[in-house]
């Protein structure tokens, strides 16, 4: 998110030149399940998705992009390899953005008539190499050296016709291999860059993986565009983009929820875990939107007992701390407002988390 960027425009969406870094995912779903498709972009759009990814892999599967495309305000981009007919046909049919390799999409005039219609239309177009996609008998050397040479390969073909809407995507599913060579990319290019770890794999490896990868080059204002690439529902993909981004001080909107781990002290008759968890998702399925709109962010705090819980409560806006027999006590900026059961919390902080967007 570098502000000597190169500007990329993608529909509404606007990558480099210090604009806010953009989440992404993409959606599992073959365009010939269409009403699955429309219904799983729809719902990363309310997680707060930027733009969604889907693939086309033939002429049946193009003949539905325009359908999905007018399902949507989100900007969409079309992933394809091999034939530029396709990239054509969703250029045709509004897609925002097509996600090609210049190098393999076809013959030297195909590559042309894409870049042509990309022109006409006014599309990005997202050059991505991965540590598997790479034809090694043409790149040698170190890995994150190959990878980086493969993609402004590309993008050089896409610049010999006067092409510079693009974004370049060089992921590894090797956490270091992926922070050198986007450290390298960065040296060399000035286009926007999408960071993500590929193949990271499910659950909580995929998480730390990509937590590690994406945060250690966010912080070196690497990267203009994320996606967390996990196996499974790709809404998760949302909620740890926003995390890592939150961790890292990139967005300025949204919930953040501090918790102690609990110990002995905890009341047994108190399920912090639970409680932590149904106070994140009660928060942000009610308030995202409006946090985003009016970019603020709140620091709740869930504490178990009496030790920690008051002194992390006073730095939160809103914080409870356990105080025996399935009690909490409620705190507004530090101060204890009042004492409730745990049935009673998650609508009393709902009610001072309206308060607190209404000032």
């Amino acid at each position: 998110m570098s502000n000597d960027k190169r500007i990329v425009t993608i529909k509404d969406l606007t990558l480099g030149g210090g604009s806010s870094v953009a989440v992404q995912s993409m959606s599992n779903h073959s365009l010939l399940q269409t009403e699955l498709l429309i219904c799983q972009i729809q719902a990363l759009a309310k997680k707060g998705a930027h733009l969604v990814r889907f693939s086309v892999r033939n002429h049946n599967e193009a003949d539905n992009i325009r359908t999905v495309v007018d399902s949507t305000s989100l900007p969409l981009c079309a992933d394809i390899h091999f034939d530029y007919t396709l990239a054509l046909r969703a250029i045709e049919s509004g897609i925002s953005k097509i996600r090609i390799n210049p190098g393999n999409i076809g013959s030297e005039k195909g590559v042309r008539a894409v870049v042509d219609a990309a022109k006409q239309h006014g599309i990005a177009i997202r050059v991505g190499v991965n540590g598997g996609s790479v034809d090694r008998s043409r790149y040698t050397g170190a890995e994150e050296a190959v990878l980086v040479e493969s993609a402004l390969d590309h993008v050089r073909i896409l610049e010999r016709y006067g092409f510079y809407n693009t974004v370049i995507s060089i992921k590894s599913s090797d956490v270091l291999t992926t922070i050198a060579a986007n450290r390298l990319l960065a040296a060399k290019s000035s286009y926007p860059v999408h960071i993500g770890l590929t193949e990271a794999g499910y659950g909580y490896k995929a998480f730390i993986k990509s937590s590690i990868a994406l945060g250690a080059l966010l912080m070196e204002d690497i990267g203009d565009t994320i996606r967390v690439s996990i196996t499974g529902d790709p809404l998760q993909e949302i909620d740890v983009a926003y995390e890592i981004l939150r961790s890292v001080k990139k967005i300025d909107y949204g919930i953040n929820i501090v918790s102690c781990p609990t110990c002995g002290r905890t009341d047994t008759q108190i399920d912090l875990e639970k409680l932590a968890q149904s106070i994140d998702s009660s928060v942000t399925e009610t308030y995202l939107s409006e946090f985003r709109e009016k970019r603020k962010i709140i620091n709740i705090a869930v504490m178990g007992c009496e030790v920690n819980g008051p002194g992390e409560a006073a730095g939160a806006d809103i914080g409870v701390a356990g105080c025996g027999r399935g009690r909490f006590a409620l705190f507004n900026k530090g101060v204890i407002c009042k004492k409730l059961d745990q049935d009673e919390v998650i609508d009393a902080i709902l009610g001072m988390v309206k308060e607190y967007l209404s000032r």
